[in-house]
């Protein structure tokens, strides 16, 4: 008698919109800390984790943002607390909080390790103070050092830190500095960003006012794959075009997004996917609390994917990974063989060296993941 097949675990998202200073780049849902609507707002997110319970597993918690570290110890603790009465927390959950280095004091990562918080993504971005203060930051280089030696003394063997590439003025000396920075910390894990600038970013009019500029193409290239070839030394992994990681710590929540698993997502903006549904939730943070106060659902837009939806995304998204995908196990899945649907158009990838094809899977190379976006337009 075959053993019956364990059920997929879901993994949890917590949207944190608050944040104690706005940088000039980002262009996620968030607002600035206001203590009241804080209040209003958790009380809120709690309404809301209780109104999906189910018995389903549950084996990843993400606490995103925004800043959620701008969230009490004992916040964390709560809402912690209402999704293991909403859901079936597995003990070896992955509970992720995001957190920056001016906030990190032991006492408050000692408060979100007892929580439950067993993982750790600090948003350092440069190890040059320079880069830091063009971007806005609160933390200096120094100070994003003492915040993960303070994790590390707080309990936490799973700390991720993040960097950010092609900033403007940076250097391949200098993004090599912050990569030798992090290799002589020794996170667990480390995200390597590219600088987006959205249209209305104020980070490009300062960028105009100052004179500053990113640095041309061919010295972003260099500036990746330099990073990436030293991680590697260092004994670091790469598993997705932006993520590397040790062995055994690897964002088991974020692998979700990128390999078809499924989630839900709570707070203002938050995203979920089951099945072939997906749906956001309203994204404006007073919004959202006035409907979950009235009893309402907060979701906004809300579709069910169709096959060829599916498939595209799931070949879009496992793209991102090192591994690629398994065209077997996707035409099994969907009932369509994905290279005779796309070869024809993804064959000059092969052929340029940007795509392998081989032993029944399809893979981006390193280089080819700088100019995935080019390759993902296949499927859109």
């Amino acid at each position: 008698m075959a053993a019956p097949v364990a059920e997929p675990a879901l993994g949890l998202y917590l949207h944190v919109p608050f944040c104690d200073a706005i940088c000039n780049y980002c262009n996620f849902n968030r607002g600035l800390l206001d203590a009241d609507l804080k209040v209003r707002y958790l009380a809120a997110l709690e309404r809301e984790i209780a109104r999906a319970s189910e018995s389903t597993p549950v084996d990843t918690i993400f606490f995103g943002g925004g800043t959620p570290s701008v969230l009490t110890p004992t916040e964390v603790t709560t809402l912690v607390a209402a999704c293991r009465e909403a859901f079936d927390l597995r003990p070896d959950a992955e509970i992720t909080l995001e957190m920056n280095p001016e906030g990190a004091s032991f006492e408050r990562m000692h408060g979100y390790r007892a929580a439950g918080v067993n993982r750790l993504s600090l948003g350092v971005q440069s190890f040059r103070d320079e880069e830091l203060r063009r971007l806005g930051r609160l933390h200096s280089a120094a100070r994003a050092v003492e915040a993960f030696e303070t994790a590390r003394a707080a309990g936490f063997d799973d700390v991720s830190l993040d960097l950010m590439v092609w900033l403007p003025e940076q250097t391949v000396a200098g993004w090599m500095e912050s990569v030798e920075q992090l290799i002589a910390l020794g996170p667990d894990h480390a995200s390597l960003y590219l600088l987006e600038l959205y249209p209305n970013a104020p980070l490009k009019e300062e960028m105009a006012r100052g004179g500053w500029e990113q640095a041309a193409d061919e010295a972003a290239a260099e500036m990746y794959l330099g990073g990436l070839a030293r991680l590697d030394e260092a004994g670091y992994r790469q598993y997705e075009i932006s993520n590397v990681a040790r062995a055994e710590h690897r964002s088991r929540h974020n692998l979700k997004y990128w390999s078809g698993g499924e989630w839900l997502g709570f707070g203002c903006g938050a995203h979920s996917t089951r099945g072939r549904r997906r749906w956001q939730n309203v994204s404006e943070i007073g919004d959202y609390a006035a409907l979950m106060e009235a009893g309402e659902a907060p979701i906004g837009p809300s579709r069910n994917l169709s096959d060829d939806e599916r498939l595209a995304d799931t070949m879009f998204l496992g793209l991102r990974l090192v591994d690629g995908v398994d065209l077997d196990l996707v035409a099994a899945r969907f009932g369509h063989d994905p290279w005779a649907r796309w070869g024809g158009e993804l064959e000059p990838f092969v052929s340029s060296g940007l795509l392998v094809r081989e032993h029944g899977r399809l893979r981006l190379t390193r280089e080819g993941m700088l100019l995935a976006n080019e390759v993902m337009q296949v499927f859109v």
